[in-house]
Parts: structure tokens; sequence; C-alpha cells
């Protein structure tokens, strides 16, 4: 079964008591039972994975690069800043999509720019949790379009 590894980032876990206005007041729990459940119908196993480490996201890619055909990221704060994690997806080579809750173009100055952007396929952000389910989508897709129905090496 292609298999899709969502992660996010620091302070995602305060999803939905953490600034409600601006990422809304879901929490990252329901986002991923939802994910789960929708990537099942689908016929893809997701798997969601959270860390307010930078150091333990760069080691899992590491640890499932083989396992898995797409990666959903939302890097949090990591997105403006963390050229390792930006490097460790490049390494990898697997189909990356960077997700963000908010429209960060739209943001302060310094969260305009992403450093993972440029080594993802794509970037989707400001759609609040669907953000996450376009993602899946466009994640499910890449699946498909695949040889053999994984870009998995």
């Amino acid at each position: 079964m292609p298999r899709i590894l969502a992660i996010n980032g620091p302070n995602l876990n305060l999803l939905g008591e953490r600034e409600p206005g601006v990422y809304g007041k879901t929490t990252l729990g329901e986002i991923c039972r939802r994910l789960e459940e929708k990537a099942g119908e689908q016929g893809v196993e997701l798997v969601c994975y959270q860390s307010n480490h930078e150091g333990e996201i760069i080691d899992l890619l590491h640890r499932e690069r083989a396992a898995v055909d797409v990666v959903i990221i939302n890097p949090g704060a990591l997105t403006h800043y963390s050229f390792a994690l930006r490097d460790a997806v490049a390494a990898i080579g697997v189909p990356t999509i960077e997700v963000h809750l908010s429209n960060i173009h739209a943001r302060e100055e310094f969260r305009q720019n992403s450093v993972i952007a440029p080594v993802a396929v794509g970037q989707i952000s400001g759609f609040g949790p669907l953000s996450y389910f376009l993602a899946l989508e466009a994640a499910v897709e890449i699946i498909k379009a695949a040889p053999e129905g994984g870009p998995r090496r």
C-alpha cells in the first residue's frame, strides 16, 4: 500500500489553543485523524508525526525515506531558517509537499520566505486545515502518476 508521511514541526502540537485567530480551533489530533481516514478511503496509508525538535524531524526523514512515497510537511517556524531541514528534504529524494495553515505570504515579513519551498514539489498555504487535505489530494495524484503506482525508489 502506498504510504504518505505527514510531518508537523514546532508548536503545531498546540493547534486549537495557540493563536486561534491565525491557526483556527482545530487540533492537530483532529486533523491527523481526518487525514488518516481520508487517506484510507483513497487506498493509501498516512502516518502523522509531530516534533518540536529539528533533529528528530531530520532523523525521521532519513529513517523513513525508503518506506514512504510522499512527504507532506508543515515545518512551522523551521520553514524560514532551517537549512538543515531543507537539505534533508532535498537529500532523501521523496516528493515533498509543504503545507501551512495560514497564508505565510500575507504575514510578517520574516514568515514570507521559505527555505523548504525550493526543494518541495509544491506549497499549499492559507486554507487552514483544508491545506492538509489539498496536500493529501496532490500526494495521491503524485503516487498515481508514478511508475508502478508509487514514486518510491
